[in-house]
């Protein structure tokens, strides 16, 4: 039995897809029971191909934002050939997870503590033992990662930019 995450329900949708109107990244629907372009684990898991992002209405809502950050984090040649696996390094997955903490208060009826829940009961581990403790005090490589890229600014603010 799966864990009790939100969901990527219409509403969370349609704000997932105008957040990420401004990275350029498509989200489309998959129906029910459809195996989801993309997906590298599978199951309900969000999919990347190019720039469209897979889900359906029993994917986590996690999950979509997870991809969508391995999309914002990775550079323009992986992104031009992404089809399932977004790659990448230890340093990129952590500031992956990292910005997926500060777009979740962009989503309509989510937030980053709703987000940092379902990260937990799904099953990420972190040193600290939660996604909440490692994003407040262990994710200063991740931080750094973020603004070197151009991808937050001094103040922790996302630029609203894709890694060049």
């Amino acid at each position: 039995m799966l864990p009790q995450v939100t969901l990527c329900t219409p509403a969370h949708r349609t704000s997932l897809e105008h957040l990420l109107d401004r990275y350029r990244l498509r989200v489309a629907h998959v129906a029910a029971s459809t195996p989801i372009p993309g997906s590298y684990w599978g199951d309900s898991e969000a999919g990347l191909v190019e720039g469209t992002l897979y889900l359906r209405d029993d994917t986590p809502l996690h999950s979509a934002l997870h991809e969508a950050c391995h999309y914002i984090c990775m550079d323009d040649a992986r992104r031009a050939s992404l089809n399932t696996d977004a790659g990448g390094d230890d340093a990129e997955e952590n500031a992956v997870c990292y910005l997926q903490g500060l777009l979740a208060d962009a989503i309509a009826g989510y937030d980053r503590a709703t987000l940092f829940a379902d990260m937990d009961r799904w099953g990420y581990s972190f040193r600290l033992g939660s996604a909440q403790a490692w994003f407040h005090e262990d994710a200063d490589d991740a931080q750094a990662w973020l603004l070197q890229h151009h991808l937050i600014d001094a103040d922790n603010r996302v630029t609203g930019t894709l890694r060049n």
